[in-house]
């Protein structure tokens, strides 16, 4: 079966990890029972279990415990909200050395023009990212702009993950099919969608459209949103 649209891609010197495919994110609320390494890892190994052929895993401590239970490669990031900063996505260079350290196979980055931490820009921390850690980069963006200026800085993957959570997109709705269509047309490296996956159907659509991958998380791996949903929506809430 192919997966996709075949299509040759810029690739970068580092070799990508092969993550073609259902990617899960498995992560939960800091607050949420679920938050702990020993389960984040069990969620992994199931994913893994069943096919994924990746997964997206937040923090150093949770891609640690992730390493040591499962093969498949590891997208690290490291969610950190830093006062006076929009950015939250491994925001600084310090957040990507830690989640490399841990053992993340790819660090996903914020890659939107928004001001950062330390004076960093975008491409001077994918730079560093290749150079100092010898690890790719996926840019997570939310607009066609800054998905074309994470690929001229030399992003090895570009997600629609920040679609609809940024100040320029918070009126639209994930998923960004149109921003994934778009995004497949006019850049030369992988892209993935992220966001607002809910259901098998929704996933294919995306692959359809052209997307490298497909990241789901929510509505795989969101026991807490997923029953206070239901239990909303069934009016008990």
């Amino acid at each position: 079966m192919v997966i996709g649209k075949t299509r040759p891609y810029k690739t970068h010197l580092l070799m990508l990890p092969e993550i073609r495919g259902l990617i899960v994110s498995c992560q939960a609320p800091a607050d949420s029972p679920l938050h702990d390494p020993v389960v984040i890892a069990a969620i992994a190994q199931a994913a893994a279990n069943q096919g994924a052929v990746g997964v997206r895993i937040d923090t150093p401590y949770h891609v640690s415990a992730v390493r040591q239970k499962v093969k498949l490669p590891i997208i690290g990031l490291w969610k950190q909200q830093i006062p006076g900063y929009e950015v939250y996505i491994t925001p600084r260079y310090e957040d990507a050395e830690a989640i490399a350290s841990a053992g993340a196979d790819i660090i996903a980055i914020d890659a939107t023009l928004r001001q950062r931490p330390n004076g960093e820009t975008v491409a001077g921390l994918i730079q560093r990212i290749h150079d100092e850690l010898g690890k790719p980069v996926m840019a997570d963006v939310d607009t066609i702009e800054n998905a074309k200026s994470a690929a001229e800085a030399g992003a090895d993957i570009v997600g629609t993950t920040l679609y609809g959570y940024t100040n320029e997109t918070k009126h639209l709705s994930p998923p960004g099919f149109d921003l994934l269509a778009e995004m497949v047309e006019k850049l030369d490296i992988p892209v993935i969608c992220e966001g607002g996956i809910s259901s098998p159907k929704m996933a294919r659509e995306a692959l359809n459209l052209g997307a490298y991958a497909v990241v789901v998380g929510t509505a795989i791996t969101g026991i807490d949103y997923l029953v206070k949903a239901y239990r909303e929506g069934m009016g008990n809430g």
